[in-house]
């Protein structure tokens, strides 16, 4: 679709210490908050504080697991892009990483982000036919503000700031937060607000980009993400139905019709 690659020879010194940096800090604070299939795909990949990792591996160990691949993108992209990537087993992500004045905090998503926080868990089969799921009906209304904003909510306290429950206790798949030391801390804390795992309830509630979260969803296994796509469908339809199109989507109150 971009036509780009991971031009690997033209990182810096300071690339490999950004990430070695980012590495270090959340490899081992995360062995005992991420959940196992996230610890597993990062350790068929090889992942190490000592090298970027090259995409080429990466798409080995996933042509011989799931059958998904990654596509390297020039940073944010437009939404039909992005699901119509999902949608055919492609995983965007970007090649350039943050600077060391940056390492705790970066608005737009950078590779240390997409890679050690992503491509982990997409070696995890009911993960990965989520993804594409959802991403197949986002196409079906791509077009249409309300459905993507719905669709978005979704993605976001799934996929981003995601939280499953094992035999060891809650634990992370979210990669908003498996790239956040501080949200990473702070989601399995005392003070988080924890739910269950409600597709409705996420679609009627906003998120926050520039903090902390103000709930996270538990799952119980990743199946239960790929069962709720005929829910996630018929909620998003019967939204669309009742909600007036021209009125704000932030200020509907979508709890009186879903």
């Amino acid at each position: 679709m971009y036509n780009l690659t991971q031009e690997y020879d033209k990182y810096t010194e300071e690339d490999f210490l950004v990430w070695k940096l980012l590495y270090q800090r959340q490899s081992v604070l995360l062995q005992n908050m991420a959940s196992k299939e996230f610890i597993h795909g990062m350790e068929e990949m090889h992942f190490n504080a000592d090298k970027i990792p090259d995409f080429n591996h990466v798409n080995k160990v996933l042509a011989n697991t799931t059958g998904w691949q990654i596509e390297v993108v020039p940073g944010l992209i437009p939404d039909k892009d992005f699901f119509e990537l999902l949608a055919n087993k492609k995983f965007p992500s970007s090649t350039w990483l943050r600077k060391l004045e940056n390492l705790d905090y970066l608005e737009e998503p950078d590779m240390f982000h997409d890679c050690f926080a992503h491509m982990p868990l997409l070696s995890e089969q009911f993960f990965v036919d989520y993804l594409q799921e959802i991403s197949k009906i986002a196409l079906k209304h791509i077009d249409d503000a309300l459905a993507i904003e719905l669709i978005g909510r979704v993605y976001w306290f799934t996929v981003e700031f995601g939280l499953i429950q094992q035999e060891n206790g809650i634990r992370i798949y979210g990669a908003g937060i498996l790239s956040s030391s501080g949200e990473s801390i702070y989601c399995l804390g005392d003070k988080s607000n924890r739910l269950p795992f409600n597709v409705k309830d996420m679609m009627e509630k906003h998120y926050y980009k520039d903090h902390f979260q103000d709930r996270y969803y538990v799952i119980n296994s990743y199946k239960d993400l790929f069962d709720a796509i005929p829910e996630i469908e018929s909620l998003l339809e019967q939204a669309l139905k009742s909600i007036p199109h021209e009125k704000n989507i932030y200020a509907t109150p979508l709890d009186l019709i879903l």
